[in-house]
């Protein structure tokens, strides 16, 4: 797989990296140490991502930048390159347009189900994040090429998206690619924490209260649910990317085995679906015009928020029975 992998994207001597809109510390972290990787082997990459970092993660371009994409540029570019998705629409307008230009496309990423347009994609649903498999190209082509910007930028891929450590989709191997890359980066984790999780302003903290209030329990406590409106962020003065980790408080209440995050955001009501059970949130967001995993998924809907939450919490409660 990553032999196939190295050996084609070789070929090439400028490529566009996409990651996915709304990124994530999975997404951007893995872009960052791919990029690295690539300027390593003598292959000119260029970073994409439609939305940017949010400030917490917006450090990761010290290492390397990540610009705007823009439909001209295009053409500069002899293959493409997705991270942390395996469907264009996942990755903005620009994105969706390579598919009509002809070139190679190619994918790593650990969601189930990939779109079948890749010269070659490296797809592992069993790996914890879109970092971990990062860490294995390095590792399979010359684990020597990790140094402290790579190792730190895959780091913040693995650190997020596993929780810290503590979904059920760490392995033995996602540990020792911690270990490995606090070996070679030469960095403690609270330097890469810190930067991500320690950044709180008071006015998020606010938005959160406003938000915690509005928790509710769904199919006999079984599935929970959290509100985030437009009133509290005009409020509170936040925005979006404020609502970050806040799906997972009600997960953390005894009994309940899923829990969904609706915001509403400018033309739709954004859902974020965890479970901590069989509840399969994957299935439940395919039915919500989205995806994901079986513990971690998204979806929209178009509204108002009173009719999301009757619907998306009645598809919740078929997954129980």
């Amino acid at each position: 797989m990553y032999k196939e992998f190295i050996e084609k994207i070789s070929r090439h001597k400028n490529i566009a990296v996409f990651s996915h809109v709304r990124p994530d510390g999975d997404c951007l972290g893995s872009q960052v140490a791919f990029c690295l990787w690539c300027r390593k082997n003598g292959i000119k990459a260029t970073a994409f991502n439609e939305d940017g970092p949010a400030d917490n993660l917006a450090w990761l371009q010290e290492f390397y930048p990540i610009e705007q994409p823009s439909f001209e540029r295009l053409t500069e570019f002899d293959a493409f390159v997705i991270l942390d998705g395996n469907a264009l629409h996942r990755f903005g307008t620009v994105a969706e347009s390579i598919v009509d230009l002809g070139k190679p496309i190619y994918m790593i990423d650990h969601h189930p189900q990939p779109d079948d347009i890749f010269e070659v994609g490296i797809s592992r649903p069993d790996y914890s994040s879109t970092a971990e498999l990062i860490y294995e190209l390095y590792a399979e082509h010359d684990i020597n090429q990790i140094d402290t910007p790579a190792a730190k930028a895959m780091y913040v891929g693995i650190v997020t998206d596993t929780g810290s450590y503590q979904f059920d989709s760490v392995t033995p191997n996602t540990l020792n690619a911690g270990a490995e890359l606090l070996k070679r980066g030469e960095f403690k984790p609270n330097e890469v924490v810190e930067k991500v999780y320690a950044t709180k302003t008071i006015n998020q903290l606010h938005l959160l209260s406003k938000a915690l209030d509005t928790i509710t329990l769904h199919a006999n406590q079984q599935i929970a649910s959290i509100c985030v409106t437009k009133a509290m962020f005009e409020a509170t003065a936040t925005q979006k990317e404020d609502t970050e980790g806040f799906v997972s408080y009600p997960l953390s209440i005894s009994g309940v085995k899923a829990c969904i995050l609706f915001r509403e955001d400018d033309d739709r009501i954004k859902i974020s679906l965890r479970s901590r059970s069989e509840v399969d949130v994957n299935k439940w967001a395919r039915q919500i015009n989205g995806g994901g995993h079986k513990k971690a998924a998204a979806g929209w809907h178009t509204g108002p928020l009173e009719k999301a939450i009757e619907e998306v919490v009645a598809i919740g409660e078929q997954q129980l029975k």
